[in-house]
């Protein structure tokens, strides 16, 4: 082959390979999802800031999952579980504000210089800089759910004169606008500026409530602008509805307890309880970072 034949070729290849590493690299990225899954009974224990030889901790979004880049707002959502008599380590956040909520057992967490007791759907409101630990003096495990939202950028509030804490059984169940009578919500936290929750504490959760749909009912799919969510099944079955297409067609997907899932902003969300049974699903909004609204309706 001469030396001009040669280099021609050589030009050829470069050509090619120019046009096509972009192809390769696109194929090869990965696309964010819109929603994430997890169920609390399969995911793995971890190793965590508060987890002890008696404390043990299952990931579901954010800190300590693997698809950390798609959760935002959330700092962690997971589900402690305390043996019989143990302890978790002391923690204190400088940025993240947390949410305690007791599924099992009994315990207390100590909270600053408090000691709070803590039974079964009781929930328990833990602002940033204040230090804590989860302890179980009972004879059975302590089952909670632990969620925290990062507080870096937004706006400081004044720390609560005592520890807010209220049970989800003494929330009364009501009716919310926009959605169909088969859903009872139980409002249970909203930010400090809400008149219709329980609690009025967070200032980047914007509300946590419970729902309960009666057999064949549902809460309508819907979307959130400025919001990242969560739903937790806690009891019943049936169909979870995550994402969709431009077709108008939701996405939906079998739900039983213990799934989770995570919604990105604008992600379709919804859910349908089974014909023969009624579910309850715990759910919580948050604010997505440089998305609040003040005076926004939740």
């Amino acid at each position: 082959m001469d030396f001009t034949k040669r280099n021609s070729v050589m030009l050829v290849t470069l050509l090619v390979n120019a046009f096509c590493m972009p192809l390769l690299n696109a194929e090869d990225r990965m696309i964010d999802p819109t929603f994430l899954y997890r169920n609390a009974s399969t995911v793995e224990e971890k190793k965590s800031d508060i987890t002890t030889t008696t404390c043990h901790y299952r990931p579901l979004f954010g800190q300590g999952d693997s698809d950390t880049s798609v959760v935002v707002g959330v700092a962690r959502y997971g589900q402690a579980v305390i043996d019989p008599y143990g302890a978790c380590t002391t923690i204190q956040y400088p940025d993240e504000d947390q949410v305690y909520i007791v599924l099992e057992g009994s315990g207390s967490v100590k909270y600053g210089n408090e000691i709070v007791p803590l039974k079964k759907e009781d929930y328990l409101y833990i602002p940033a800089t204040i230090p804590n630990v989860l302890s179980n003096p009972s004879q059975v495990p302590l089952t909670v759910v632990i969620m925290g939202f990062h507080t870096k950028g937004f706006e400081k509030t004044q720390l609560p004169p005592q520890p807010l804490k209220a049970n989800i059984e003494d929330v009364a169940t009501q009716t919310v606008s926009g959605h169909p009578a088969a859903a009872r919500f139980r409002l249970l936290m909203g930010d400090v500026d809400s008149k219709r929750d329980r609690l009025s504490a967070g200032h980047v959760l914007t509300s946590l409530f419970l729902m309960e749909i009666a057999p064949d009912g549902t809460n309508f799919p819907h979307h959130h602008e400025r919001e990242e969510e969560i739903y937790l099944v806690l009891s019943g079955h049936g169909t979870m509805v995550a994402g969709g297409g431009m077709d108008g067609i939701a996405g939906r997907h079998p739900a039983k307890i213990g799934d989770a899932y995570f919604f990105r902003l604008n992600c379709t969300v919804g859910y349908y309880s089974a014909p023969d049974v009624a579910s309850r699903i715990l759910a919580v909004r948050s604010w997505y970072p440089g998305m609040v609204q003040k005076g926004a309706q939740h």
